[in-house]
Parts: C-alpha cells; sequence; structure tokens
C-alpha cells in the first residue's frame, strides 16, 4: 500500500507541476507584463531543470539509493514551490521553475525504478504504471484549482504553494519503506523477506549471486556488449525517441482545434479538450494498469503503437481534405492597460492542453516541454468575431483563457470557416485524436517507463534510466521547437502523415527489440538479457 501511494503521489505532483503552469502564465503575464520571449522561458526553464536532474541525477540515485533521493527531490521540490510562490520578480520565477522541474525529474526516475524494486513481479506493471496514472490526475487536478483561484488576486501563488501538499504525504509515506531492497549488501536477507519472488530455488540460488558479481558498472559500459548492455541501452533509447517522434506532444496541440471544428463554441472547445481528453487520458492509463501483468508490456506497446499510428495518419488525411484553420500569433500584455488584447489571440497557457495531456515527462514532459507550441498560442478560430472589450473579459474560465464575447453573427457560428462544409470529416478527426490519446496511455505513455525500470541491472540501473531519459526531454525540446517551422515547410497533413509513418516504424522496432518482461523478477529479466536470450 505504501509503495503504491509513493507511486501515486509522485506521479501526482509530476502532473500537477506540468499542468499548472496554463493558469498561472494567464495572471503572470499580466502581473510581471511578460512578453512572448519571456512566456516561453518561463515555460521552458521547468524543461531545462528536468534536463539537467537527468544528467546528474542517475549518479544521485545509483550511489545514495533510491529512497534517499525520492527524499531529497521533496525537499528540493519544497523550495522551488516556496520560491515561485514568494516570487517578487521574472528571474525569482524561472529560478523556481528550474528547480521545480529538477525535483520532478529526479523524483519521476527514482519513484519507478523504486517500485519496480520493492514489489513482487506479478505486481510490479501495476504499481510502476500507477505512477502515469498519478501524473493524469495531477493534470486534471490542476485544471480545477485554475479554476478556483482564476479570479483570486495573486491566485498563481496559490496554485504554485499548493503543489507542497502531495509533496509532503509522499515524504511521510517513503519514510515508512525500507531502504532499497536491491541495495547489494541485504540483498540476500531482502530475497529471503519474499520482497524479490524467483521462480524456482536454481533461479533463487542464481541470481543471489548474479548481483556480486555485476556490482560495479561504469557509465560506458552502456554502450560495450558486456552482458549485452548494448542492446539494452537501444531498447531503452529506441523507446523514448519513438514516444517523441511519433508527435505525441505536439498532436494535442491542435486538440481546441478539432473540437471547434465539430461545432463546440471557443471556451467550450478549450475545455472539453483539456477535461475531456484528460478524462479519456485518466481511463486508458487505468486499463493499461489492469493488463499490464496479463497482456504484458510488449503487446500493449505493439497494440497501442498500431492505433496511434492509424490515428495520426487519419488525422493527416482528413485535414488535407477540410484544413483546419491556424495562425501562429501571440500576443503579449506589455502594459497593465494592454491586458484586453489577450481576447483576441489567446496566450500560451490559454491553450493548456499541451501541458495537460502531453504529460510528460514523460510524454514527457511532456507537453510543457513545447515551448514554442505553447506560446506561439493559435489564435481563436472566432477571432473576427471577437470584440476586445475589457469589461467583457475579466472573468477567467477552466483552461486559463479569457472569455470571448461574440456578436454581429446572424448566421451559423462557422459559415465563414474553410472546413464547416466538413463536418463528418471533422467528427473522424476528432474521434481520431481520442483514438490517439488513449492509444498513447495505453502504450507508450506507462509501457516506456515500465520497461525501462526493468532492464538494466540494479548496479546501473538509475543512470541508465537518467540518460535515457535525457534523450527523452532532448527530443521533446527539439520536436517542440521545431514543430510549427515544418507545418510551415511541409504543411500541417503532411506533418501528420510523417508522424504516422514514424509510428510504422515504431511498431517494427518493438517487434524485434523489446522483451516482453511480464511476470519474471528483476534479477530473471538480467539474467536472460545477459545471456542473449532477447536477441
Amino acid at each position: 500500500l505504501l509503495s503504491a501511494t509513493v507511486s501515486l503521489l509522485g506521479g501526482l505532483v509530476f502532473g500537477y507541476e506540468l499542468g499548472i503552469i496554463s493558469g498561472a502564465l494567464l495572471q503572470l503575464q499580466i502581473d510581471f507584463h511578460l512578453s512572448c520571449f519571456k512566456q516561453e522561458v518561463l515555460v521552458s526553464a521547468l524543461l531545462i531543470g528536468a534536463l539537467l536532474a537527468s544528467l546528474v541525477g542517475g549518479i544521485l540515485i545509483d550511489r545514495h539509493g533510491r529512497r534517499r533521493a525520492i527524499l531529497v527531490s521533496n525537499l528540493v521540490l519544497l523550495v522551488g514551490s516556496l520560491i515561485l510562490t514568494l516570487a517578487r520578480s521574472f528571474i525569482g520565477l524561472v529560478i523556481g521553475r528550474m528547480t521545480v522541474g529538477f525535483a520532478i525529474s529526479v523524483s519521476s526516475m527514482a519513484c519507478c525504478i523504486y517500485v519496480s524494486e520493492m514489489v513482487a513481479a506479478h505486481q510490479r506493471g501495476l504499481l510502476v504504471s500507477l505512477y502515469e496514472a498519478g501524473i493524469t490526475v495531477g493534470i486534471l487536478l490542476s485544471y480545477a484549482l485554475n479554476y478556483i483561484f482564476a479570479d483570486v488576486d495573486e491566485g498563481w501563488r496559490y496554485m504554485f504553494g499548493l503543489a507542497i501538499a502531495p509533496m509532503a504525504m509522499q515524504f511521510l509515506s517513503i519514510l515508512f519503506l525500507p531502504v532499497n531492497p536491491v541495495k547489494l549488501s541485504s540483498w540476500d536477507s531482502d530475497c529471503q523477506k519474499g520482497l524479490i519472488q524467483l521462480q524456482d530455488t536454481e533461479d533463487r540460488a542464481a541470481a543471489k549471486q548474479e548481483p556480486y558479481k555485476e556490482k560495479h558498472y561504469s557509465f560506458l559500459d552502456l554502450f560495450r556488449t558486456r552482458d549485452n548492455m548494448r542492446r539494452r541501452t537501444l531498447v531503452g533509447l529506441g523507446l523514448v525517441l519513438f514516444q517523441q517522434f511519433t508527435g505525441q506532444p505536439n498532436v494535442l496541440g491542435y486538440a481546441s482545434k478539432i473540437f471547434h471544428s465539430v461545432g463546440f463554441q471557443s471556451n467550450s472547445s478549450a475545455i472539453l479538450a483539456s477535461v475531456g481528453l484528460g478524462a479519456i487520458k485518466v481511463l486508458s492509463t487505468l486499463v493499461a494498469m489492469a493488463f499490464a501483468d496479463k497482456a504484458g508490456r510488449r503487446m500493449l506497446l505493439m497494440a497501442g503503437c498500431t492505433v496511434m499510428a492509424i490515428s495520426v495518419t487519419t488525422i493527416g488525411l482528413t485535414t488535407r481534405i477540410a484544413p483546419l484553420a491556424m495562425a501562429r500569433d501571440c500576443k503579449a500584455a506589455a502594459d497593465p492597460n494592454a491586458s484586453h488584447s489577450l481576447t483576441l489571440h489567446p496566450q500560451p497557457a490559454a491553450s493548456p492542453i499541451l501541458p495537460a495531456l502531453g504529460a510528460g515527462k514523460r510524454q514527457a514532459g511532456p507537453g510543457v516541454a513545447a515551448t514554442r507550441s505553447l506560446t506561439k498560442a493559435f489564435a481563436s478560430t472566432q477571432s473576427r468575431e471577437v470584440v476586445p472589450h475589457s469589461s467583457l473579459t475579466q472573468k477567467r474560465d477552466l483552461v486559463g483563457q479569457d472569455k470571448e464575447e461574440t456578436v454581429g453573427s446572424t448566421g451559423p457560428p462557422f459559415s465563414g470557416a474553410p472546413w464547416a462544409e466538413h463536418t463528418v470529416l471533422n467528427w473522424i478527426t476528432l474521434l481520431s485524436m481520442m483514438a490517439f490519446v488513449s492509444a498513447f496511455s495505453i502504450g507508450f505513455g506507462p509501457m516506456t517507463w515500465l520497461v525501462l525500470s526493468e532492464i538494466y541491472p540494479a548496479g546501473i540501473r538509475g543512470r541508465a534510466f537518467a540518460f535515457c531519459n535525457s534523450f527523452n526531454w532532448a527530443a521533446n525540446l527539439l520536436i517542440s521547437l521545431s514543430f510549427l517551422d515544418l507545418i510551415d515547410a511541409i504543411g500541417f497533413s503532411w506533418m501528420f502523415l510523417l508522424y504516422g509513418l514514424m509510428g510504422v516504424m515504431a511498431v517494427i522496432f518493438i517487434c524485434f527489440f523489446v522483451p516482453e518482461t511480464k511476470g519474471q523478477s528483476l534479477e530473471e529479466i538480467d539474467q536472460q538479457f545477459s545471456r542473449k536470450r532477447y536477441v
């Protein structure tokens, strides 16, 4: 129960920090008169902190233990949250977000590894996937609090400060858990306690000796043939890179547009895109948790990736016929009297779908990494009908957008839109996006991190996980920063067709390189990799 609590709360904090910036940024851009560039810097600060953590966090996890790493990350998160809550300047906000990014990145790696080592083989898929479920719940929680504090003076201070509550609960929970059971000095006794269950006495005897033989690993061993480490690194890097290159951080950036195109008004489209798709992610992640130890990791990865490839290809084909209206304007509040201009072109935070549903780190960071996609927010498709009048735009809605008053439209709301006559295709696009979100949350979302926490030997697991994680953050940043430029170069629909091709390549990669690890102890997985059974 405590292992599950640690996993869930770790994910909850991660998701909360990803999602909360969307509502906070709308207030911050007015209170601090942030330009578009400063908004980009503030949003990307968390990503930079997370990337730094993935470079050095592995050493902390391997040398000082998983449990201690989680405790330290909690203390760092406390410091970061206090800096944000008490911030009086833009620099303070950036430092606070970088500190928080560092903390949640270390915590995410340590939690997955710690829980995978704490529990028996038949429960590992369920409990490690619980972290991903925590992320999706944390994102939805952040939107609820965005709404609650939208009209509170300096409400962003409360938004940032409330992250301390789940962090404190996780800190207390882990104090009652034992030190990492795979720690070599206590491996023997912990194995006998049944924390790590092996299938027969011969394997138990072999596995007891194995950690002592493989006690010392250098970082460069990840790229050598020793114990088939190079193959393990290939599997880990392949999973995290395909997780990003299938377009997950960016596809969701258009969720609000797609909801809008099927007939939802601007406010409801944004709410449905963030909360509706967020709820789908939660439900899909629960499905993944239920089947991770039954169907297996490999099966869920292949099934999810296949559906993702089909879905994103469908979006590419339908948007060739019925293109969505896109714009990349960013309007900043340069002075206090200019805040009403935000209604014409909603701000990055005003489109929280990216951080909300990119979950991740993981999905890394999921979405927060999409700094440019976020900060070059897409203009409202009804912008021609918006009246920027400050008296009409004081109330902020759930997803951080100013409410828009539309006037002077006597015909259908989309009569002038290029996609107005393609209702059926627009619904197909919408259903494809929902399928994409579900497939990601069943496959790549939770399974990537579950497999990564299983395939490396205990002596280098922290550094190996962190190494792959750094590529995840870097790829997310690369995809996000190049997204709008690529759309300008090759077009929206071709971009999505390219994501579909990457999805097909990912299925082939999983088929040939990713092993099935369900029901096996970490030691059995390690032994079989070392014996090259998975080649």
